[in-house]
């Protein structure tokens, strides 16, 4: 794989269990060792200057390992002292931050009594307590709920204004549209596509999908009528669906047909589309 990441934007990598992303985030932050080919972290190798990179990025693991004998300042103060910060300097940066995660009032909670969404918004601020250049995030809302979620993707938005440079892993489509400048889709270890996400919708989809819902029977009737008149289409379970540039007249066909449709849904195309044309409706464990 050979991908570049450009300060101040969020750079994405999207791909089923076992792509590989979970891997590579790891060998950019140095716990895993990579075996082969080059990689440079704000310019520096990661191999012979481990603690140099170390020293400028920030990490958000997928797992909670936040460390819960301590109480949530505590948590961000201990961190601090891992870089050497002075005492004072980390003082405020803690405040600073537990006040930007919306945490404040939290300051001397015990962590174990942290909701799940509280709990991924400390770990993002532990990740910025050194106030690094880089900051990944290795699926960063799984769990959450979407008021939480969508707090932590103001946050990570104010990152990037700020000219903080994000790397994401993800598996919520919505969240890589929301928040990814550019993205990479990796199936087993290898990148099979990379653009922004419209770029990634434009070239790999029709810019409309018809979601046709029916009893097995019908669905065996309409499928040559769709596909005459569809860029592709996939069927999935007692579903097909339609990708078309027009799916007005579409439905009109379906409509004279006479063919019974139990359930009709026309939507735009999305990074999700893309997503399950590249890599396919197999469920992967």
């Amino acid at each position: 794989m050979d991908f570049e990441v450009r300060r101040g934007e969020c750079f994405g990598f999207l791909g089923p269990n076992g792509a590989g992303k979970t891997t590579t985030m790891k060998m950019i932050y140095g716990a895993a060792i990579r075996t082969g080919g080059e990689l440079t972290v704000a310019g520096l190798d990661v191999g012979r200057e481990e603690r140099a990179v170390k020293r400028r990025i920030g990490v958000v693991p997928q797992e909670n390992n936040l460390d819960e004998d301590l109480k949530v300042k505590e948590n961000l103060l201990v961190y601090g002292r891992y870089y050497d910060m002075p005492r004072k300097e980390t003082l405020r940066r803690a405040e600073e931050l537990l006040e930007f995660v919306e945490l404040t009032e939290k300051a001397d909670a015990e962590v174990e009594h942290l909701s799940g969404g509280m709990k991924r918004r400390l770990l993002i601020a532990r990740a910025l307590i050194n106030d690094p250049e880089i900051v990944v995030l290795d699926e960063p809302t799984t769990g959450l709920d979407p008021q939480a979620r969508h707090l932590v993707w103001e946050r990570l938005r104010e990152l990037t204004s700020e000219g903080k440079t994000l790397i994401l892993t993800t598996h919520y489509m919505e969240e890589a549209a929301q928040l990814c400048d550019r993205l990479v889709v990796m199936e087993d270890g290898r990148i099979i596509a990379h653009g922004s996400p419209d770029e990634l919708v434009r070239e790999y989809v029709s810019p409309e999908v018809l979601e046709l819902r029916a009893g097995k029977d019908a669905l065996e009737k309409l499928l040559p009528l769709v596909e005459d008149h569809s860029d592709a289409v996939e069927r999935a379970g007692e579903a097909l669906l339609a990708y078309t540039s027009d799916a007005g007249l579409l439905q009109d066909r379906i409509r004279d047909s006479g063919v019974p449709v139990e359930n009709t849904l026309h939507r735009r195309a999305g990074l999700e589309d893309v997503f399950m044309r590249l890599t396919g409706r197999r469920l992967i464990d």
